[in-house]
């Protein structure tokens, strides 16, 4: 069977092949082998190019975001089951490294789905310590700790400022009630760090997916008030310094036009790998 032929739902004997596949591509996809390793099969659909241990592309659809890891192939066929995914899913948005999601941005405008909204971002990553010095910025008397579903009050509206500013697109609806649920689902799993300065809880940063050997990192914020005091720099440093002593890799996006994130997570040593888009509907 030649690899490049056709699309199929994955099977169970495909399941090895396709983890095999995402292992040799993690550094590129951790947010796809997050969502994989994370699958729920009554709510994620995963296609898969080839089959019978030759798979060399696979698209998942988890919750409302498809996402491609497509590898670079260039001669990739056409996926007609996204045309399927439209009559019984809500399609809101395609995610992952810019071409490939180019590649499915015109398959959706062929079944009539134009975008909303198109972000572009900077794929970064590093596996090395961040220097010392970043471990000591910040105001006099900041504390840093993993805060516990007690501190929800103070720290839920951080995480509801955070989606409106760098989630949520344009002319998209907002839900209090759903900011609450993913940040009590984040202090759950305890992957997550908080600033509190005088008492008050003034940023945060937290791990949005895991992969075999890597950590994603995300919803980094710091309240309006506190900005250019050194908070967010201490917290990235700290927060990436002990996932890394875990033995792990770490990887983030940033939006392009961010200039001030882009220094510094350079700053922290993180390096530029690809380019990261999403594409919403």
């Amino acid at each position: 069977m030649n690899n490049y032929s056709s699309w199929r739902r994955i099977r169970k004997e495909d399941m090895p092949h396709a983890q095999e596949l995402l292992r040799g591509a993690e550094r590129d996809y951790v947010g796809a082998c997050g969502r994989f390793l994370s699958r729920e099969p009554s709510r994620d659909s995963i296609w898969t190019l080839g089959g019978n241990g030759d798979i060399s592309a696979i698209v998942i659809n988890s919750k409302s975001a498809v996402i491609p890891v497509l590898c670079a192939n260039k001669d990739i066929p056409r996926p007609e089951f996204l045309s399927g995914f439209l009559r019984l899913k809500k399609i809101h948005s395609v995610q992952g490294i810019k071409n490939e999601v180019i590649f499915m941005e015109d398959e959706m405008r062929r079944i009539g789905r134009n975008a909303s909204d198109i972000i572009d971002y900077d794929l970064m990553e590093t596996d090395s310590l961040p220097l010392q010095n970043r471990l000591s910025s910040g105001p006099q008397g900041l504390l840093l700790y993993t805060p516990r579903l007690v501190d929800i009050d103070m720290i839920a509206p951080l995480q509801a400022a955070y989606e409106k500013e760098e989630v949520i697109p344009s002319g998209s609806f907002f839900s209090p009630a759903a900011s609450r649920v993913n940040i009590t689902n984040i202090i759950a799993g305890g992957k997550i760090l908080a600033a509190e300065l005088k008492g008050k809880i003034i940023g945060k940063i937290n791990v949005s997916a895991v992969s075999f050997t890597r950590y994603q990192i995300g919803g980094v914020y710091v309240h309006p008030d506190y900005r250019g005091r050194g908070v967010a720099a201490r917290m990235a440093a700290e927060f990436t310094a002990s996932l890394i002593k875990e033995g792990m890799g770490i990887t983030l996006y940033v939006k392009k036009n961010n200039i001030a994130a882009r220094r510094l997570y350079s700053s922290l040593g993180f390096t530029v790998r690809n380019d990261y888009r999403i594409t919403y509907y």
